[in-house]
C-alpha cells in the first residue's frame, strides 16, 4: 500500500496518524499553523465521517477496498456492536500485531516485515500483512531472519512497548501468543470509530 507524504497527510486530516508525526514538536508547530488561520469552514457530517474513515485507514495501512470489506462484514455480522467488531478484526491483522508488541517501531514497517516472510503462525510462513491471527496462535520470527538488523533491538523495544492484554511475548521462547482479550473502543485511538460505521451506513 503506497501512503504518500505522510506529514502531508496527517496536516490534511489534522491527526498525528503515523509514528513519525507523534511528537510533541509536530503537535505544537500544528497548533501554531492553526491559530494563524483566521477562519477554518465547518466540516458536514459526511465529511467529519469521511475524515475519520481516512485517519483509521491510514493508521492501520489498509487499501480503501480491504478496509470497505472489513466494515461491511462487521455491519453483516449480528453482534451488538459492529464498532467492535470492526475494532476487533483490524487489531487482529498480523502485521498489527507485530507493530503492537513492539517487535517493529512502525505499521509499515512490520507490514514489509510481514510480506517479506520474515514471520511465522504456528510454525506455518505467512507473506499477507492482513493475515487474522486467533486466540492460541503462536507468532515466530523466522529462523533465517532472527539475525537481521531489523530485530537487532527487538527485547528492548518490546520492553518499554505496553501492548495490549491479549498479546503475550515469551522471552526465552522468541514467541508471542494471542489470548482471547476484551475489545472496547480504546481511548488511545486517533479516530472516531463510529463516525467510520456512520460513513459506510449513510
Amino acid at each position: 500500500m503506497i501512503i504518500g507524504p505522510k506529514y502531508k497527510i496527517a496536516r490534511r486530516l489534522k491527526s498525528p496518524i503515523f509514528e513519525k508525526t507523534q511528537t510533541q514538536k509536530y503537535s505544537l508547530r500544528e497548533e501554531r499553523k492553526n491559530k494563524k488561520k483566521s477562519f477554518n469552514k465547518p466540516k458536514t457530517d459526511f465529511g467529519i465521517q469521511l475524515n475519520e474513515k481516512q485517519k483509521a485507514r491510514m493508521f492501520y495501512c489498509v487499501a480503501e477496498k480491504q478496509f470497505a470489506k472489513y466494515v461491511n462484514q462487521a455491519l453483516a455480522k449480528k453482534t451488538s456492536s459492529p464498532v467492535i467488531t470492526l475494532l476487533k478484526t483490524l487489531e487482529h491483522r498480523l502485521d498489527n500485531v507485530v507493530w503492537r508488541a513492539g517487535i517493529l517501531p512502525t505499521h509499515l514497517s512490520a507490514r514489509q516485515a510481514v510480506s517479506h516472510g520474515h514471520f511465522l503462525v504456528n510454525d506455518k510462513k505467512v507473506y499477507v500483512p492482513s493475515f487474522s491471527v486467533s486466540p492460541g496462535d503462536k507468532i515466530t520470527i523466522r529462523e533465517g531472519s532472527k539475525e537481521s538488523k531489523l530485530f537487532s533491538e527487538m527485547e528492548n523495544k518490546i520492553t518499554e512497548t505496553k501492548s495490549p492484554d491479549w498479546i503475550s511475548w515469551d522471552s526465552k521462547k522468541k514467541e508471542l501468543s494471542i489470548k482471547e482479550g476484551s475489545f472496547t473502543e480504546k481511548a488511545d485511538l486517533l479516530f472516531d470509530l463510529n463516525q467510520v460505521i456512520g460513513y459506510y451506513q449513510r
